[in-house]
């Protein structure tokens, strides 16, 4: 601890490692990585910081390293309650950026603390419109890559993913509808589809309303949640796990509640796969869906193109390693090989470039999580369909487990120096 800190108040050190650790958790951070971020930062500062981590809360615990044998008592315990964080790339590495420079003494304690307020600020419309159009953009292209949709399935998801947009960014400020805004997109959604194939022309009903809800349903959330198991983070894995469930619950319940509205009205849709793009509109898709989570996840413009190799590299390998002739489910190991790949790429891009990993390993597996298996998993078990119900429910767990195992060896491969 360098003579800064030591004459420094104990108040001042803890103030700005709460706000530090209250930055990191809104912008994204796991458990265990903001744990380890918060307890390395405390110690260079001269504070011993005992981290406790939730999805909805974070309890901290200082005592000042300068008391000897008698720091292991805490002085004070902070109690911070907090909403789910969403990732927003952009501000974790500039909260990161700005802990560096104060460890470093480049930037004085309050003087951090002052700049990790200001990054609070809200999103402007011009950043708020971008964000919608990434919704757009992302159900287009996810009804392209994964779904081998027609021209017209594709446009119509891309206008679902743009209503729900709309909606997402507008319960970001009304409390009442973010608690239901799930349930509202998926009816809405439905509705939509339903409505348009009826009377416009006939749609592929169910991968047109998942296309469209993609962004929503919560496979980032279920990979996290077991790799915070798996980590003995149980407290924090399992309520994560919970939230998960509760959302997969909200959007089932949306869909099938459109469904009977249309029924009453008597509004049938018209399920009808119309021919299917052709292969080669993969790949601008790709590079679609990449540019797409680029914004979605808010990478600042210096960091799209990492966003987007991440992104190619881990739909290539997962997609190549599905196709190598072993004697494995191909699916599962290339989910695997793509797993392992990013979490390798993150560690080294963080090693040599000193910003967080989580600027390769986020958007990077976003086409790798199975979030989409599990919508149709619940919704099978609402529609009273056991056997297809349970049998896609064990797919879950198992693209899960092999995704959370390619993260962990990728860390065994590279081990990391940081730990966002």
């Amino acid at each position: 601890m360098s003579v800064q800190f030591a004459t420094t108040s104990l108040n001042t050190r803890i103030a700005f490692l709460v706000e530090l650790a209250t930055r990191l958790h809104k912008y994204g951070a796991a458990s265990p990585r903001l744990e380890m971020a918060i307890s390395g930062s405390a110690r260079r500062i001269g504070v011993n910081a005992d981290v406790w981590s939730i999805p909805t809360a974070i309890i901290i615990s200082f005592a000042d390293l300068a008391q000897g044998e008698d720091g292991r008592l805490a002085q004070t315990t902070q109690v911070i309650r907090l909403l789910s964080g969403d990732v927003n790339l952009d501000k974790l590495c500039r909260a990161d950026e700005i802990a560096d420079q104060v460890i470093a003494g480049k930037l004085d304690l309050r003087e951090g603390f002052r700049l990790l307020r200001g990054l609070e600020l809200p999103d402007t419309r011009r950043q708020q419109a971008a964000v919608i159009g990434s919704y757009g953009l992302s159900a287009a292209a996810i009804a392209a890559l994964f779904l081998h949709s027609s021209w017209v399935d594709l446009l119509v998801a891309a206008l679902v993913g743009l209503i729900i947009g709309t909606i997402t960014i507008l319960s970001v400020t009304r409390p009442r509808l973010h608690v239901a805004s799930d349930a509202i997109c998926a009816m809405v959604a439905t509705l939509v589809v339903i409505v348009f194939s009826a009377l416009v022309v006939p749609l592929a009903i169910k991968s047109v309303i998942l296309a469209g809800l993609i962004v929503l349903v919560p496979g980032m959330s279920l990979t996290t949640a077991v790799r915070e198991i798996s980590s003995q983070h149980l407290v924090s894995g399992m309520a994560r796990m919970g939230g998960a469930m509760s959302t997969l619950l909200k959007l089932t319940f949306g869909m099938v509640a459109a469904r009977q509205i249309c029924a009453v009205f008597g509004i049938e849709a018209r399920d009808f796969e119309l021919p299917a793009l052709s292969p080669w509109v993969d790949y601008p898709a790709l590079v679609v869906a990449a540019i797409a989570f680029a914004i979605l996840f808010r990478a600042a413009k210096r960091d799209w193109p990492v966003v987007i190799l991440a992104v190619v590299v881990g739909y290539l390998a997962t997609r190549l390693g599905g196709l190598i002739p072993i004697n494995v489910p191909g699916v599962p190991f290339g989910v695997f090989l793509g797993g392992l790949l990013l979490s390798a790429m993150a560690n080294v891009y963080a090693r040599y470039t000193g910003r967080p990993g989580a600027v390769v390993r986020e958007p990077g597996i976003l086409l790798l999580v199975p979030g989409s298996v599990g919508f149709r998993s619940v919704s099978y078990l609402l529609a009273r369909n056991a056997t297809l119900g349970f049998d896609t429910g064990m797919l879950l767990v198992t693209l899960l487990i092999s995704l959370v195992a390619g993260l962990m060896f990728g860390e065994l491969l590279v081990a990391p120096r940081r730990p966002l």
